[in-house]
C-alpha cells in the first residue's frame, strides 16, 4: 500500500526539513510555501492531509482567510492543521472554527503534529476520524445499529471514489459505477484538443465539468467562456457568437467583437446547443470543421481558435428525426458525446456532495454544524432530486440556514424533500411517491402549500433574503410575497 501523501505549507525549516525527515518512514511528505502552491499540489498530488504554517501573519489575516476559504471550498474533505501565532488573528480563527480544521497555536512541537496526523491521517489503512459526527458513525458498535443502518453503513461507509478528474482549482469525483467509465473516458478527451458533447438534466454538472475540462487542457491559461444559447434570442444569439460591425443591424452602433475571438485559444462552452436554429447550426459546424466564420453584416472571414465544449439538457437524436437538428452537426458532435446521469441514478454520490454543502453552507453562513442525524442522510438519498445537483445545494443551504444546536435534523430540510414530493423533470419515470397518494397520506391542497412554500424559501435564499427581489423573481407584489409568508410562517 502506498504511503499517504501529506503537503507541508512553510518557510521555517523545522516544519520544511525536520518534519519530512520524521515522517518519511510513514508518509511521503511535499514542501510549498504558499496557500496557494498547497491547495494545487493537494489537487494535483491527491494529497491525504495539509500542514499550513501561517506564523508570519500580515495585514490581519483577511488575505490568508480568504485563500483558506478557496482552499476548503475545493478540498473540502481534505484533514488541515493551521499553525498560528498564540494571538492569532480574528478571520483565521473563525475560519478553523466553522471549517473543520484543527488549529494549533502558539509555540507548536513537532510532536503536536505529528500526533494529530496519527490521529486524523494513519498510516496503516485505518480510516481517519470523520469531520462531522453522525448517526451513522457514532453507531460504532454493531450491536446498536438498526437494521436499516447496517445495508447504509455498508453502501455509504467511507471508501475510495470509482473515478476522479481534478484540475487545478476543481475536483469531480464519483463513487457510482456507471460513472466510472464516463468520467475516465472524458479525463482522457478533455487533455487533448477536441470537441465535446455534454448530454445531461438542468443542474447535473455540465458547466461545472466544462470548466474542469478547460482546467485539464492545456489551454488552461487562457480565458474560458459560457455562452447560454437559451438565455438570448437568435438574432442576438448569433452576433454574440460571431460578433457584428457597425450598421450590420438597427442597434449596433458599433463593431462588437464575438465570443469566438474573445475565447483567445481557450474553451468556449455553448450551454443549451438545442435551441440553435438550423442556419446556426450551420455557421457552428463550419466553426468546428475549418473554425472559420463572419461577423454579422461583415464579409471578412475570421478564424477562431477556441476549443468548443457543447451542452444540452436534451437528448439531440430525438431533435434529429424531428428536423430539428442537422445530422451532419449531430454526427460531428456525438463522436465524443458524454452523458452525465441525474443524481437520482447517482445514489452513493448523493452522501458525499451532501456532506461536502454542509461544510460549506456551514462556514459561509458561520452556523457550526457538530453532528448530522442518520435521518437527514435518508431523506436525502430517497429524494429524485429532479433539479439534480443544484437542487441538493440549495436544499443543504436552507436545512443549514435553520440549524439552531448544531445538530442537522431532518426536519431542516426543505419539506418536500422529507415528504418526497418530486417537481417536475425531464424524466417521466420521476413522479409524486405514488404510495403516500395510494394511502391518501397526502393531499393535494397539502401538496400545493408545501411546494408554494418551498418555492419561496428557495427564492428567499437565492435572493439572500431581499424580499423586493425575491417578489419580483416569483413574479407576485411584495404584499403578495408578505402574506403568503406569514400563512407558512416563514421568518
Amino acid at each position: 500500500m502506498s504511503k499517504p501523501l501529506i503537503v507541508v505549507m512553510s518557510e521555517r525549516a523545522r516544519w520544511t526539513n525536520d518534519l519530512p525527515t520524521l515522517l518519511g518512514e510513514h508518509y511521503n511528505v511535499v514542501t510549498c510555501r504558499s496557500l496557494n502552491e498547497l491547495q494545487q499540489v493537494a489537487t494535483r498530488e491527491h494529497a491525504a492531509g495539509a500542514i499550513a504554517d501561517l506564523s508570519d501573519v500580515s495585514g490581519g489575516g483577511h488575505l490568508l482567510d480568504q485563500q483558506l476559504e478557496s482552499l476548503r471550498g475545493r478540498l473540502i474533505d481534505l484533514p488541515v492543521a493551521m499553525l498560528t501565532p498564540q494571538d492569532c488573528p480574528e478571520p483565521l480563527e473563525r475560519r478553523a472554527l466553522y471549517s473543520g480544521m484543527m488549529h494549533l497555536r502558539g509555540d507548536v512541537t513537532v510532536e503536536n503534529v505529528l500526533n494529530w496526523l496519527q490521529k486524523t491521517v494513519p498510516s496503516d489503512g485505518d480510516e481517519p476520524d470523520t469531520e462531522f459526527e453522525t448517526d451513522e458513525v457514532a453507531a460504532s458498535d454493531p450491536v446498536h445499529e438498526t437494521e436499516t443502518q447496517r445495508p447504509m453503513r455498508r453502501e455509504f461507509g467511507r471508501s475510495e471514489p470509482q473515478a476522479v478528474m481534478a484540475g487545478m482549482t476543481r475536483r469531480f469525483e464519483t463513487y457510482t459505477p456507471e460513472l466510472k467509465r464516463v468520467l475516465d473516458d472524458l479525463s482522457i478527451a478533455a487533455e487533448k484538443d477536441v470537441t465535446v458533447l455534454l448530454i445531461g438534466e438542468t443542474g447535473s454538472g455540465k458547466t461545472y465539468l466544462s470548466n474542469l475540462i478547460h482546467e485539464v487542457s492545456p489551454r488552461r491559461d487562457e480565458p474560458f467562456i459560457t455562452v447560454a444559447c437559451g438565455a438570448l434570442p437568435g438574432d442576438l444569439l448569433e452576433s454574440e457568437l460571431f460578433g457584428h460591425v457597425k450598421g450590420a443591424f438597427t442597434s449596433a452602433h458599433a463593431d462588437k467583437e464575438g465570443k469566438f475571438i474573445a475565447a483567445k485559444k481557450g474553451t468556449i462552452l455553448l450551454d443549451e446547443i438545442d435551441v440553435l436554429g438550423l442556419e446556426q447550426q450551420v455557421k457552428l459546424l463550419r466553426v468546428i470543421e475549418t473554425g472559420q466564420f463572419e461577423p454579422v453584416g461583415s464579409n471578412q472571414t475570421l478564424h477562431s481558435q477556441a476549443r468548443l465544449v457543447v451542452a444540452s439538457n436534451l437528448p439531440l437524436e430525438p431533435l434529429v428525426e424531428q428536423g430539428k437538428f442537422r445530422p451532419d452537426l449531430y454526427y460531428r458532435l456525438s463522436m465524443l458525446k458524454f452523458e452525465i446521469p441525474p443524481l437520482r441514478k447517482r445514489k452513493p454520490d448523493v452522501k458525499v456532495l451532501a456532506k461536502r454543502f454542509i461544510q460549506d453552507k456551514s462556514v459561509r453562513h458561520c452556523i457550526p454544524i457538530h453532528r448530522i442525524e442518520q435521518e437527514v442522510f435518508d431523506a436525502l438519498i430517497s429524494y429524485p432530486w429532479p433539479d439534480n445537483v443544484r437542487e441538493l445545494e440549495y436544499a443543504i443551504q436552507r436545512a443549514v440556514i435553520y440549524c439552531r444546536d448544531g445538530v442537522l435534523r431532518a426536519e431542516h430540510l426543505p419539506i418536500h424533500v422529507t415528504s418526497g414530493i418530486a417537481g417536475p423533470t425531464n424524466d417521466p419515470t420521476v413522479k409524486l411517491d405514488s404510495r403516500k397518494v395510494e394511502n391518501n397520506s397526502l393531499q393535494l391542497d397539502s401538496q400545493l402549500a408545501t411546494t408554494e412554500k418551498d418555492l419561496i424559501e428557495q427564492a428567499l435564499i437565492r435572493n439572500n433574503y431581499n424580499r423586493t427581489k425575491t417578489a419580483k423573481e416569483l413574479g407576485v407584489s411584495r404584499v403578495t410575497l408578505y402574506n403568503k409568508m406569514k400563512r407558512y410562517d416563514i421568518q
